[in-house]
């Protein structure tokens, strides 16, 4: 395809959009309640947090800057380690993109049940009306990566009214008694650290720009500069709503609540704004779950043009998206919104979940280990770009990474562990396959 003829690509504010709407999504508005009995220790842990997201940011930056056509961090780890490790570790972190889908999408729809209570009264529309948005966001990726981003821009212009609009109020009606209050929980180290380990659930995806490198204009600039962005207003929109929330609401209060941000503009602003808070965090999840749709196509298609996936997953479309790639994986999601649908699987459900937070991690170390030893490597560009500062980067975003992993618990590592391991037949065989 000529150049004139190409779709056009993902500019620097899509990217950034892809960065902001993948982390903030429904998740971070109900936020406020898991982390209501912490207290204090949760802006503590939120400090933690955004230190170390910042650190990955600027590792996926570098990586980018210096690797523009890599693929994302298949291509970062397989050119430190090797293919294999590459494909393992991806393998891992594709999964749990389509397993937080699930969850994306369900959690989206359940905000519309306050203007439309048939989704929780009808007995399958819930399940209905959730794959109804997955299929019809799989639809707009499929038609065209453009009309994605476009889509992803708006949502994420929207998602964050809301959120700034509850941040500008705890400028005004924080008191002295709200912060005693929520200061009434003593720090401690295991509070903080368990605080930590669910404040991270908001700032997953700060790598979501380097992933459709191959269709970013200007990669290796623009990828870098959207991490660095995306990631930092991510992280400061997040801490400032989720602490005003927790000042303005007392922790009993606050840990019961289904929908605290609906709460808060509910209690000052009146019913009628708690109803927009909740169309506006509905419409924050399913812009949030049409990047991630985006992602999980495009991962399999980038591994498929490597050679270490099936060769169907490489098939791009006149518009250069990965159809069958994106069917295929929406095909995936649908099945765990219908096992979900049944009551006996949602302890599996919530599991993996968790195992797909653990999958997120594994990757973030291997990337930061991976620009480390291409940092050391005089072979290699990126050593002529940066000196000792990125590798004190790389290091202290390693042992972030490897300290929440720890942090998940020991059984969840295990089988985080057991699930990677099963990405190795897959990789032999289509190794074998590609070689025939």
């Amino acid at each position: 395809m000529s150049p004139a003829a190409r779709p056009p690509l993902l500019g620097f504010w899509m990217c950034v959009a892809l960065v902001v709407g993948n982390s903030i999504g429904s998740g971070v508005f109900l936020l406020p309640a898991s982390l209501a009995p912490y207290g204090l220790n949760s802006v503590v842990a939120w400090g933690f947090t955004s230190a170390g997201a910042l650190l990955l940011a600027v590792v996926f930056a570098s990586l980018s800057r210096s690797f523009p056509h890599a693929g994302g961090p298949y291509g970062y780890v397989k050119n430190a380690f090797g293919p294999m490790t590459a494909f393992l570790v991806v393998w891992g972190y594709w999964i749990s993109i389509w397993v937080g889908n699930v969850a994306i999408a369900t959690g989206a729809v359940s905000y519309l049940t306050p203007l439309m209570p048939w989704i929780a009264e009808v007995p399958g529309a819930s399940v209905g009306v959730t794959l109804l948005a997955l299929w019809l966001l799989t639809w707009v990726n499929c038609y065209g990566i453009k009309e994605s981003g476009r889509l992803q821009s708006a949502t994420t212009v929207l998602k964050l009214m809301p959120l700034i609009a509850i941040s500008a109020l705890g400028l005004f009606a924080v008191r002295a008694t709200t912060v005693k209050a929520a200061a009434g929980i003593p720090l401690s180290a295991g509070l903080t650290t368990a605080a930590a380990t669910q404040t991270l659930w908001a700032l997953l995806g700060l790598e979501s720009a380097t992933i459709p490198a191959s269709k970013v204009h200007d990669p290796g600039r623009t990828i870098a500069r959207a991490t660095l962005v995306g990631t930092a207003v991510t992280a400061l929109i997040c801490i400032v709503a989720c602490t005003t929330v927790l000042l303005l609401v007392p922790p009993a209060q606050l840990a019961a609540s289904n929908a605290p941000f609906v709460d808060v503009a509910t209690r000052f602003w009146g019913a009628g704004a708690g109803k927009v808070i909740a169309v506006f965090a509905a419409i924050s999840g399913l812009g949030c779950l049409n990047g991630w749709i985006l992602l999980q196509g495009e991962l399999p298609n980038v591994l498929a043009k490597n050679g270490v996936f099936p060769r169907i997953f490489a098939r791009d479309s006149s518009r250069l998206t990965p159809t069958f790639s994106l069917v295929f994986t929406s095909g995936l999601v649908t099945i765990l919104i219908l096992m979900n649908y049944q009551k006996s699987m949602v302890k599996v459900f919530t599991f993996m979940t968790l195992l797909s937070t653990t999958a997120c991690l594994v990757l973030y170390a291997l990337c930061s280990l991976a620009l480390l030893r291409l940092h050391i490597d005089a072979g290699r560009a990126i050593r002529r770009h940066r000196t000792v500062a990125i590798a004190i980067v790389a290091v202290l975003a390693t042992i972030y990474s490897v300290w929440a992993i720890v942090g998940a618990g020991l059984e969840t590592a295990v089988w985080g562990a057991t699930l990677l391991l099963l990405g190795a037949p897959v990789y032999l065989l289509s190794r074998k396959g590609a070689a025939a």
